[in-house]
């Protein structure tokens, strides 16, 4: 058989990896969206590199748009084979690509506005709401650790990352002439200590093995370390200088997360009397997403619902979803902490609020998440910077920049080794490093050499490999 790597190769974005077997079945493993690029970022995004309609399975590691994004523009493509993800993933991505469907719809007619200015013909979006709502026709739920035969010769199982809520290992084996392969493709692999979500799982012996490195040259601050560096950050800005904490946030995960240890503050009596603002319908629908998934939370959740019914909400929490309740926050002149995404500040609500506070020396942009190097949530962290552009208008940054790196929900790059270390590193045949800037993955990989680890590929975009 044959893997080729679409997406995410040398790169952070728009994870698609391509299995065709010898009797040319073609499985595709996630489907994402390439994300902050620019101008560039719709032209590769329309540029799939293979015909959906060829594809007879795709299987995906978790609902981040990275990941899951380009499904509803497969659909309207003509894709209309299976979808197999675990039970959350396929609750996420349901109101996920329906959110990204909007996004593309909204973006596209103000676009098109700009393009019938200049005398030019309109685009249109990459899909639709309607693409988005039909493409969930084709998605089948499995559990954690179950196997799901999807024929005689092909067969997957889902092992729980810690990532994000339904993150998993994808655990293929797959029979060719008798010989069968095991294959496992980690997808983004969580922290060990998480949380909301219960620890990433050891996984099935291999002989290939696809990995990330988002991370692989990096080490986290401890979980408390972090824990006390945004409280001091909230009490600094909003009491001390009277100010907004601004917070770009994935609105799956990381905004959970977030909530999760403000409601601890604040049932500790230490959260500052202040207003916390979501400001994310997604994040309002995924956060009920996480209330139907309690077998996914670990135990100091369950232990935090013995006595508080709600560990995502509390009294001075409010949950945004109309868009005039959004544009009134820019109004909003007492101390509050706003939280809202994307993580990257590409698109979104937060995009607009970073711009309405960035040159407010009483205020804090506040980084909790990796940000792709050609992102705004990147370019706004360079040091010494004065002035940033934002919907094509220059503001000075005033604001202070800061960032808590432990909030991500990538591992660094020991706690991933750690995680393969459930493996025996003579029994798989070759590793391949995907999802990391190439510099990056060069690090991880001495890393991965000195633990003894060899044969490690880090393929470049359209790479193909006989495995």
């Amino acid at each position: 058989m044959k893997i080729k790597f679409i997406g995410a190769a040398r790169e952070v974005t728009g994870s698609k990896h391509l299995i065709t077997t010898d009797d040319g079945k073609k499985i595709l493993l996630d489907c994402g969206m390439f994300q902050g690029k620019g101008l560039e970022t719709d032209v590769m995004n329309r540029n799939l590199n293979f015909n959906p309609a060829d594809i007879d399975h795709l299987i995906l590691s978790h609902a981040h748009i990275d990941h899951t994004g380009l499904i509803p523009y497969m659909y309207r493509l003509g894709f209309r084979g299976s979808i197999i993800s675990t039970n959350a993933t396929r609750d996420l991505c349901s109101i996920m690509l329906a959110d990204s469907a909007h996004i593309q719809e909204l973006d596209v007619k103000w676009f098109n506005k700009k393009r019938a200015r200049q005398g030019q013909k309109p685009i249109d979006p990459l899909y639709t709401e309607a693409d988005a709502e039909n493409c969930m026709k084709l998605f089948i739920g499995v559990g954690y650790d179950r196997r799901f035969y999807i024929n005689e010769k092909i067969n997957v199982k889902f092992t729980n990352t810690g990532h994000m809520l339904g993150s998993s290992v994808v655990n293929l084996e797959i029979t060719e002439n008798g010989q069968k392969k095991r294959i496992a493709y980690t997808g983004d692999i969580g922290r060990p200590h998480n949380r909301i979500l219960k620890p990433p799982a050891a996984f099935p012996p291999c002989d290939f093995l696809i990995t990330e490195s988002t991370y692989g040259d990096r080490l986290h601050s401890s979980e408390k370390e972090s824990e006390e560096a945004l409280f001091n950050i909230v009490e600094e800005t909003c009491v001390r200088k009277g100010g907004k904490v601004i917070i770009p946030a994935f609105s799956i995960g990381r905004t959970q997360e977030l909530v999760f240890v403000l409601n601890n503050f604040y049932n500790q009596g230490r959260l500052p009397k202040i207003d916390v603002f979501v400001d994310s319908p997604l994040s309002v629908n995924a956060t009920e997403v996480f209330r139907m998934h309690t077998e996914c939370m670990n135990d100091d959740v369950k232990q935090v619902l013995k006595t508080d019914p709600d560990p995502f909400g509390f009294n001075s929490l409010h949950y945004i979803k109309n868009v005039d309740e959004s544009k009134a926050l820019n109004g909003y002149e007492n101390p509050c902490i706003i939280i809202s995404s994307s993580g990257m500040m590409e698109a979104g609500r937060v995009k607009h609020h970073v711009a309405n506070n960035v040159s407010n020396w009483r205020n804090t942009i506040l980084i909790v998440g990796y940000c792709s190097p050609t992102s705004l949530g990147a370019r706004i962290q360079e040091p010494g910077l004065r002035h940033i552009s934002i919907f094509g208008e220059i503001h000075e940054v005033n604001a202070q920049i800061a960032k808590i790196e432990a909030f991500s929900g990538h591992g660094d790059y020991k706690e991933m080794i750690s995680f393969l270390s459930c493996q025996n590193k003579k029994d798989i045949r070759k590793i391949f490093l995907v999802h990391g800037e190439y510099a990056v993955q060069e690090y991880y990989r001495n890393q991965l050499e000195i633990e003894g680890y060899e044969n490690i590929e880090i393929p470049s975009a359209t790479d193909e490999f006989e495995i």
